[in-house]
């Protein structure tokens, strides 16, 4: 049974890639506005109309962000995010997923929106992560396979 008053939309879903190279991670610096400045995971959207699987949405965000092929079946899936904008604005699905298996050099591909790319000892990230990613990174090092809320108000 539905309420049609309901005004209630469907999640955005989200894709972030941790690259693993030994202990080392491969960070973004924000170019755009959202977050400028800031530190994240390679990321974007998952397009629902092209039928894609999170795995290959990660892996297509990785490819068009850094240069770096990596199959779909190499992404393990590490953590997930439910975000609440808090804003009005749809909440987000976020799937954490980690690939040690790529090919390429790494190619800052998106100048407009990324101002770097470089890597990160795991115990020497920088400390202005964007806080939701941040979230799922923690949450992918520290509770692998599990499930963290950001963003949510206090009942």
């Amino acid at each position: 049974m539905s309420d049609s008053t309901s005004t209630a939309t469907a999640p955005i879903t989200d894709v972030h890639v941790i690259v693993r190279n030994g202990q080392e991670l491969l960070l973004s610096q924000r170019g755009g506005p959202y977050g400028y400045g800031q530190w994240h995971l390679p990321s974007g959207k998952l397009e629902h109309q092209q039928n894609e699987t999170p795995a290959e949405a990660a892996s297509r965000e990785l490819r068009e962000e850094t240069g770096l092929d990596a199959d779909p079946e190499t992404m393990t899936l590490r953590h997930t995010v439910i975000h609440h904008q808090g804003d009005g604005t749809p909440d987000r699905l976020g799937f954490f997923f980690e690939t040690t298996k790529y090919a390429g050099d790494v190619v800052n591909r998106e100048p407009d929106k990324c101002l770097a790319l470089r890597w990160f000892a795991e115990h020497d990230l920088p400390d202005n992560l964007i806080p939701y990613p941040a979230v799922g990174l923690n949450g992918s090092l520290t509770q692998p396979g599990g499930l963290s809320y950001h963003g949510w108000p206090k009942h």
